[in-house]
């Protein structure tokens, strides 16, 4: 078994909390309140950036040339999917993106955040590649689990987000985090790379949680 698979595995439970949550379901059928859905779109917008930020520092802490080309790669292929997708979400709700850019993270966000850059900057190279690969992944299967769902939904704007993750060249991506995980995890202890995952699994529903509830700062 792949080291990304047994990995998936091992987060079977939160994953399923994950895509199970009322925020991603609702989305998915077209249900969630547009107010929440403009909530997550501003905070995650940021999310995506400072996601940039810790690519790049990724891609510092390899010694292999060819790593850190693939993480660079990876992080032009995010600017270019992802975050590209989101400057016209942030449009479509009706912000600027410097409005977009003013709004100040959530408490979650902002540790989710701090916990990615810090294993960036602390942690291995390989704890790093392990951290980051929930996101991306756990979106992927998102679109997946609800395609059905998705069909019959008839808000545009939810279809269009959620199409975004279904693409080949964002399924490509993360089939090219995965070998990265896969490769580099081979002769690093598994529990550590286990730990850096699992964290960050339970961030993904964290956020998803926060961003449902519009748990903001309560002072």
């Amino acid at each position: 078994m792949k080291i990304s698979d047994r990995l998936r595995d091992d987060a079977g439970n939160i994953w399923k909390s994950i895509i199970e949550h009322p925020f991603v379901a609702e989305l998915c059928d077209g249900t969630l309140p547009m107010e929440k859905f403009k909530f997550y779109i501003l905070q995650d917008y940021n999310y995506l950036i400072e996601s940039m930020r810790n690519f790049s520092i990724i891609s510092s802490r390899t010694e292999a040339l060819q790593e850190m080309k693939e993480v660079l790669y990876l992080a032009y292929l995010e600017s270019q999917s992802e975050l590209s997708a989101y400057e016209e979400f942030v449009k479509k709700i009706g912000c600027t993106i410097d409005e977009a850019r003013d709004v100040e993270p959530i408490p979650v966000a902002v540790s989710y955040v701090s916990y990615l850059l810090s294993t960036s900057t602390l942690k291995s190279y390989e704890e790093s590649i392990a951290s980051v690969l929930p996101c991306y992944w756990s979106y992927m299967e998102i679109a997946r689990h609800y395609q059905s769902k998705l069909k019959m939904n008839q808000n545009k704007l939810y279809t269009e987000w959620a199409s975004v993750y279904s693409l080949k060249s964002y399924r490509d991506m993360v089939t090219r985090m995965r070998n990265l995980v896969d490769n580099t995890g081979e002769n690093f202890p598994y529990k550590k790379l286990k730990r850096a995952f699992i964290t960050a699994s339970r961030y993904e529903y964290m956020y998803w949680d926060a961003v449902y509830n519009m748990i903001d700062w309560p002072v």
